[in-house]
């Protein structure tokens, strides 16, 4: 349980594990400037088969904990100057190039914002749709992506719309079909080449004209370039280079004048490449950059942020360490040359990721300021992190982690457990957790964790839930902000356990030589493209594999006709056709199956995952004790938490007399030199401003719908502005809109 001093919370992982296994790996550290063949590993990576499972001894004889060095004092980077009149700007959906989400503006501050009050509203006005992407904000014009899968200009003083460019309809959207699904970004120009909007939508980064709307030409072939995997996160520039990553996987540059592509990064390692053997078997797997990246605009080093090698939850198949899951790049933006890695989690079977750009932050070291970085992952864990060595910045704790019972899974045996920077959530969950909102909530929430299994890093058993914090807790993608004189760190995060089962897959596809089913047409034709066409997924959206063991029938009715998340409702289809699909899933009528081959059952492909399940009680409340959301102060000269306050609220809890709970949220937090913290991203659909000293909340407004992206701040003719996008729906769910909103001073 949190160890509580008054006006903070601070996570601390105590209890050890109960069983353990044999056969170690390397550590979870960095590697070193290198392009040479990685050094020989004394256990290389094997393919144990499908019925190998670890033996505890050997890792029991294992210290209990290893450490990581920090940098030495002569090995920090010395702080590089940087101009005020960056940070007055917004050019980038994270604010600058280093992803801090901070403002040097202070005309709205502790003492005014209370007469905050709305300057101007826009309703897209075409469709009711989550939107996740800050604005970008370039001398007095708001561009931002909409609802209807557009992209427009306002007036940032008015909202008055300027233009609109409408990206094509795809017949049946996947992930990547959303215009600048986590941010977009402006370029300046250079001598003969025009500034340019960067958006990535589909398989294609498009280059938009920022005063007409229209595309530039000369990018790519009229005006876009393909993008390979997908697009997902916002870029960033360096010189002539514009990086991006793929929602598949991979980081890539681009000339930004021509579109060109002059380099791409694996982010699963093949061939003779480094890392490669760090992986086994058929299965490969991808660690997928959906978090974002962010770049040093002084010495030209891109840093992406890459999530938890996939297949989740199943680790059979792709033992060793799994590189680059988990890991923060550093990347010659030129070139793509890796510099340096830092992987936080080896082999992560639990959907740990990395889970936001890194921020680049100075802070102050033996008296000397030195440049640094932080990450934030689904643990709670916060890296910091030299900027040009990839050292920590203070000892970086490892504990002897739990052995895999999981039929031909090897855990790593050694996982990161830091004693600083302070840990601002913990992934272990503990019976003593369990809600004691009602007696009748904590009987409930007993009666589901009857079978579960439960532990820190504990690897999943067959057929029983593995309950931890976070694929929904700790960081998310939402990231963090940073106020730049004060060393100082935001983090909004979640309590949030879930109940994730791996279960045989007694499901298999149909046997080639007969032809498909109708249902198995339609779900082709309208599911594949997110679901996968063997119904297996794709890491981010869940596999529809034994979908009885989660679902009725009645539920997947109404998920087809309303949509559910980030699942929009599907194409309309004829009542004769939808039971035609739901037969195919439930996997009634259909053709003979084929046989599992024995390779894909030593590839682990024989199991399968019962999508994401969260921990509720019988009214919804998480089934955890609070606070179930929050935003989290650091110091990060000393890696201390400097408070911990509850972020959001459920004011029938409140009415009840139960102190403020916080809520599940997703958005961001955004910073000022005003000494103002403006944070959204909660169910309740506030947009709250906290006083960054102290974490007391200053100031709150009801938005039309909740805002599941972090507000940005600008200036126009003198006047301090806070928008925020304000569409609700998406992954934390309730009503959909298609608004942005804007805030400021009473003239």
């Amino acid at each position: 349980m949190p160890q509580k001093d008054p006006g903070r919370f601070i996570f601390r992982s105590a209890r050890p594990w109960v069983v353990a296994a044999a056969l170690a790996s390397s550590l979870p550290g960095q590697s070193q400037v290198t392009d040479a063949p990685p050094a020989s590993r004394a256990e290389p990576p094997q393919n144990p088969g499908p019925l190998s499972i670890e033996d505890p001894a050997g890792r029991l004889r294992l210290p209990e904990f290893q450490i990581i060095p920090a940098a030495t004092p002569n090995e920090l980077t010395p702080a590089s100057t940087l101009p005020a009149s960056r940070f007055t700007t917004w050019t980038r959906s994270q604010g600058d190039g280093g992803s801090r989400r901070y403002s040097s503006l202070t005309q709205i501050n502790r003492s005014n914002v209370h007469k905050l009050q709305q300057a101007w509203i826009h309703h897209s006005g075409d469709g009711s749709r989550n939107i996740e992407a800050t604005p970008v904000i370039i001398n007095g014009t708001l561009y931002g992506p909409t609802a209807g899968r557009a992209l427009v200009a306002l007036d940032a003083a008015t909202g008055s719309e300027s233009w609109r460019f409408k990206f094509e309809e795809p017949a049946h959207p996947a992930m990547e079909d959303e215009p600048a699904r986590r941010g977009l970004v402006y370029w300046g120009g250079s001598a003969g080449h025009a500034p340019r909007l960067l958006v990535g939508n589909g398989n294609w980064i498009y280059a938009l004209d920022p005063i007409s709307g229209q595309l530039i030409a000369e990018f790519g072939k009229d005006g876009r370039t393909p993008l390979p995997t997908g697009a997902t996160v916002g870029g960033a520039v360096y010189q002539h280079v514009y990086v991006t990553a793929g929602i598949r996987g991979d980081v890539f540059g681009y000339d930004v004048r021509t579109g060109a592509e002059l380099w791409r990064f694996h982010t699963v390692p093949t061939g003779d490449e480094f890392g490669a053997d760090t992986w086994s078997g058929p299965i490969k797997g991808s660690a997928v950059c959906w978090g974002g990246l962010s770049m040093d605009e002084e010495r030209g080093i891109v840093y992406p942020a890459v999530g938890a090698a996939h297949p989740d939850f199943v680790g059979a198949g792709r033992t060793g360490d799994n590189l680059f899951g988990d890991t923060v790049l550093a990347l010659d933006a030129l070139t793509g040359r890796r510099l340096w890695h830092f992987q936080s989690i080896r082999h992560d079977v639990w959907d740990l990721d990395n889970a936001a750009p890194p921020n680049l932050v100075t802070i102050t070291r033996e008296g000397r300021k030195v440049d640094a970085l932080t990450s934030i992952s689904k643990t709670g864990v916060l890296l910091l992190l030299d900027r040009t060595s990839g050292k920590p910045i203070f000892p970086f704790r490892l504990r002897r982690a739990p052995p895999s019972p999981f039929p031909g899974d090897r855990s790593a045996p050694y996982q990161p457990d830091p004693e600083l920077p302070e840990q601002f959530s913990r992934v272990e969950f503990r019976l003593d957790d369990v809600t004691d909102l009602s007696p009748e909530a904590h009987d409930f929430v007993r009666r589901m964790l009857a079978r579960a299994t439960y532990g820190w890093f504990l690897p999943f058993t067959v057929g029983r839930p593995n309950v931890y914090s976070g694929t929904r807790g700790g960081g998310e993608w939402s990231g963090a902000a940073v106020d730049l004189p004060g060393e100082r760190l935001f983090v909004t995060s979640n309590r949030l356990p879930c109940l994730i089962t791996v279960f045989p897959r007694s499901e298999g596809e149909r046997d080639p030589q007969y032809p498909p089913s109708r249902g198995e047409l339609i779900y082709q034709k309208n599911c594949a493209a997110c679901h996968g066409p063997n119904r297996d997924g794709n890491g981010i959206v869940p596999p529809l594999l034994g979908l009885h063991h989660r679902l009725t029938e009645a539920e997947v009715q109404t998920i087809l006709q309303t949509g559910r998340g980030l699942m929009p409702p599907p194409p309309p289809v004829s009542d004769s056709e939808r039971q035609d699909l739901l037969d195919y899933l439930f996997r009634r009528n259909q053709p003979p199956s084929a046989p599992v081959k024995p390779a894909v059952l030593a590839a682990g492909g024989a199991y399968s995952y019962a999508g994401f399940k969260y921990l509720f009680d019988q009214n919804g409340y998480p089934g955890v004790k609070p606070l179930w959301g929050l935003l989290t102060s650091y110091d990060l000269s000393t890696g201390k938490i400097l408070w911990q306050v509850p972020l959001g609220e459920y004011p029938e809890l409140t009415a009840k007399g139960i102190p403020v709970t916080g809520q599940p949220n997703l958005g961001g937090a955004s910073v000022t030199a005003g000494g103002l913290v403006f944070v959204g991203g909660t169910p309740d659909r506030m947009l709250r401003a906290f006083d960054s000293d102290t974490g007391q909340e200053l100031w709150k407004a009801e938005l039309p719908w909740a805002g599941y992206a972090a507000p940005a701040i600008y200036e126009v003719a003198g006047r301090e502005y806070v928008v925020i996008a304000a569409n609700g729906g998406g992954k934390i769910g309730g009503p959909a809109g298609d608004a942005y909103v804007a805030f400021t001073l009473p003239k």
